[in-house]
């Protein structure tokens, strides 16, 4: 499987926001996140960058 885990970079803090992230669409300034599992979340913030090796989504707020 290829999904991803989606971090939250506030200031010195990266924090863990949604695991199995297998969709990313741009709402207008914020980021939408959903699941494998139908979970979603919408997040003002951008994308900082991707690690696609290591499986991660690095959005900053």
């Amino acid at each position: 499987m290829c999904e991803a885990n989606a971090y939250l970079i506030e200031g010195q803090e990266t924090r863990l926001i949604m695991e199995a992230v297998d969709t990313v669409e741009p709402e207008g300034d914020k980021i939408k996140l959903i699941s494998i599992f139908g979970d979603q979340k919408i997040i003002e913030a951008r994308i900082h960058s991707l690690s696609l090796v290591d499986n991660k989504i690095y959005l900053e707020g």
